[in-house]
């Protein structure tokens, strides 16, 4: 069943923690900033969000800690993500979801978190939102204003509708579907597969973004969501931003080429251009509620993610 987390209001706590890679400590205290005197919201930290292992912020142990902790934390109305990286999916099997199911809050974040959104929606049916992070996108110098706007969408229940307004948008596949918005980052969807925790896009509208990743990588992580049967089970597709995937090798084909191969592969509608992902603006989305995708008005319409 879908749960809806509370919204936030002026004078919330909120805690912050690292449950990827380490953050950037100066872009962090510029995001804590954004929280503090824009949004009007307190500020607690996890524990361990200094941490460094490596490419981690603290072992598994410490970060899921930190989850459990804020989770836990009565005063605590809402959780966000500091940044991204590696090392969530590593957690999704020692997480106490019942902790979760029980105590449901906003959940912020991208990238690495697609892990754990798609882990702890699945499990626990907790709405949760892709969306820009505290160092590796707000905490920056030149984060666009839209990106902080829409954080504006966990104090008053609204229906988000994105459009050309923001950007050019390209019809890959016409057509007009409803489901069930999910997805997220394209390497972690596919490393879901054959897990607990694999990604279910049946009749659901699937978001996909990435960066850094050459066209080949994009081709061979689609047609492993292809062979899991995951795109065709889909309703509809929603392209996000793939950011820096150029190809870097002569003999190739282009990032468009894969695409169009598997929007046609999928058969079913299909929208791209949208700025969700690893972009400047970054528009953030609730994931688990029901969207609405319509390739003619080139729009996607998604309803609140708070009660």
């Amino acid at each position: 069943m879908l749960t809806k987390p509370q919204r936030l209001k002026k004078g919330d706590t909120v805690g912050v923690i690292a449950p990827a890679s380490p953050p950037n400590q100066e872009n962090l205290l510029r995001g804590i900033a954004f929280l503090e005197n824009e949004l009007g919201l307190k500020v607690k930290l996890g524990k361990y969000i200094k941490n460094q292992y490596g490419y981690l912020a603290g072992s598994d142990e410490e970060r899921l800690a930190d989850l459990h902790e804020m989770f836990l934390d009565k005063e605590v109305k809402a959780i966000f993500s500091a940044c991204g990286g590696y090392g969530t999916g590593r957690l999704a099997t020692s997480i106490n979801y019942e902790i979760i199911k029980e105590n449901p809050k906003i959940l912020w974040g991208y990238s690495d978190i697609t892990f754990l959104h798609t882990a702890i929606r699945q499990t626990t049916g907790l709405v949760t939102f892709h969306g820009p992070m505290l160092a590796s996108d707000i905490g920056k110098a030149d984060v666009d204003p839209l990106s902080k706007q829409y954080f504006s969408q966990l104090f008053e229940p609204m229906n988000i509708v994105y459009s050309e307004q923001h950007a050019p948008l390209v019809s890959m596949q016409d057509g007009v579907v409803t489901g069930e918005l999910v997805g997220g980052n394209l390497c972690l969807l596919a490393t879901t597969i054959g897990t607990p925790f694999e990604i279910d896009t049946k009749g659901k509208l699937l978001l996909i973004e990435d960066i850094n990743e050459e066209p080949r990588s994009i081709d061979r992580m689609l047609n492993q969501l292809h062979m899991a049967g995951k795109l065709e089970d889909a309703a509809g597709l929603i392209i996000g931003d793939f950011h820096a995937c150029e190809p870097q090798r002569e003999l190739t084909l282009s990032l468009d080429e894969v695409l169009e191969y598997y929007v046609k592969v999928a058969n079913k509608p299909a929208l791209s251009g949208f700025k969700m992902g690893h972009c400047n603006p970054h528009f953030s989305v609730p994931f688990g509620v029901k969207a609405s995708l319509d390739t003619y008005a080139k729009t996607i319409t998604i309803e609140s993610g708070i009660r």
